[in-house]
């Protein structure tokens, strides 16, 4: 069964700090481009950060500079390190593969974990 676990979120103030993790199980994970996404109140799921089999990492606009996304193959592990968080990074933070559909769009193949929370206040 495959299992997407992830933690680390938390209440934070603006200009702080967080370090997501994500555990993954029942995938070949050294073989995903694996990626985080988040969702914030009354939005559609967004794309932040993604990061190939290769290491090759690409960004969304509102996250480059401060974001940065990493991973351990041997511990089926991703990482998302967050410095200086703004209240619009409010949302929760979900991992997932990534990959480009048919039309285009991004993909997640694999069933939604819980996600962990972020609040960033003002």
């Amino acid at each position: 069964q495959v299992q997407l676990v992830e933690s680390g979120g938390g209440l934070v103030q603006t200009g702080g700090s967080l370090r997501l993790s994500c555990a993954a199980s029942g995938i070949i994970f050294s073989i995903n481009t694996m990626g985080w996404y988040r969702q914030a109140p009354g939005k559609q799921r967004e794309l932040v950060a993604e990061i190939s089999m290769f290491g090759s990492t690409n960004y969304a606009d509102p996250v480059k500079g401060r974001f940065t996304v990493s991973r351990d193959n041997a511990k089926n592990t991703l990482f998302l390190q967050m410095n200086s968080l703004k209240p619009e990074d409010t949302a929760v933070y979900y991992c997932n593969s990534v990959r480009v559909g048919l039309h285009g769009e991004k993909v997640a193949d694999y069933s939604w974990g819980q996600g962990t929370q972020v609040t960033v206040s003002s």
